[in-house]
């Protein structure tokens, strides 16, 4: 079942266009990583999906429309900065998410041993690192036993270390069976994270799909020819050629990065004689 279903989807702020026709279908269990360049509309998209901004055109549901106004009630989120009452320390500060939420289950020791900060939780969160902050956000999130979880940039600003731990603990979320959407531009994390993804650039979506067909070695060579049928027949047959698309007027095709692209044309050059139908034949003079 799908949990995020985004049709059509444009927002402008003045004359900067956010986003432009955005398309994305996100199914229950993915960890779903939104990758692009700063400025190429992630934050636009999160902010739209959880009821922040409001879109200019198009239009989304979340679990099929299953719990209507309520959907909220299953989606836990960290937009940018993680903000906390910086005296109070991590029991403290959860005691007030979960005011908030209603939730009188919510176990912060299970919570804190899952982030890796049960240790600290009598701290002041103003003591915390950088790290801290960012896995008590993650807990803070967890409360109330929501379905998704919604990261932006969740490894933004951290050492080495700080960005293994969250993508430890993300990928524990993942298995305990929730939907994870985070945004990145560190194509890195999102391919060591991440089970499908959307690019997305200046508001355009460029792909989407498994991070193993999107993020790969592989690249894209665009072909075009008068013919444009006999060119389709003539990339199909060759071994080297991963994936075909025709794109209105142009032909694309994934290869290793490995191969030489200039090899096409020179096969192309040498068997296009069998495209003319006047092959082998001499005119009369």
């Amino acid at each position: 079942m799908p949990v995020l279903t985004i049709n059509h989807l444009s927002k402008s702020y003045g004359r900067v266009k956010a986003l432009n026709d955005l398309n994305i279908t996100i199914e229950a269990g993915n960890i779903y990583g939104l990758l692009g360049p700063n400025g190429s509309g992630k934050t636009t998209t999160l902010g739209i999906i959880l009821g922040i901004l409001k879109q200019d055109s198009g239009d989304f549901e979340w679990f099929d429309g299953v719990y209507g106004e309520k959907h909220r009630l299953k989606i836990g989120a960290i937009l940018e900065t993680p903000n906390f009452y910086p005296y109070l320390n991590a029991d403290e500060n959860l005691e007030i998410i979960r005011h908030i939420k209603n939730d009188n289950n919510a176990n912060f020791d299970e919570l804190l041993t899952l982030v890796n900060l049960k240790e600290r939780r009598k701290s002041k969160f103003s003591t915390f690192s950088l790290g801290m902050k960012q896995r008590l956000a993650i807990a803070a999130t967890l409360i109330g036993d929501p379905e998704v979880l919604i990261f932006d940039e969740p490894t933004n600003g951290l050492d080495p270390q700080g960005i293994a731990e969250v993508r430890e603990i993300l990928q524990k979320i993942a298995r305990s069976g929730k939907t994870v959407i985070m945004a990145s531009h560190i194509l890195d994390e999102v391919e060591k994270i991440c089970t499908h993804v959307a690019i997305i650039k200046k508001g355009f979506l460029l792909a989407t799909g498994p991070v193993g067909s999107i993020i790969n070695s592989d690249i894209t060579v665009e072909l075009a020819a008068n013919d444009m049928n006999k060119l389709k027949t003539f990339l199909a047959d060759l071994p080297f050629v991963k994936r075909l698309d025709l794109n209105g007027k142009i032909i694309e095709i994934l290869i290793d990065k490995d191969e030489d692209h200039s090899v096409i044309n020179q096969m192309a050059f040498l068997i296009r004689v069998c495209f003319d139908p006047f092959c082998g034949k001499k005119e009369a003079s």
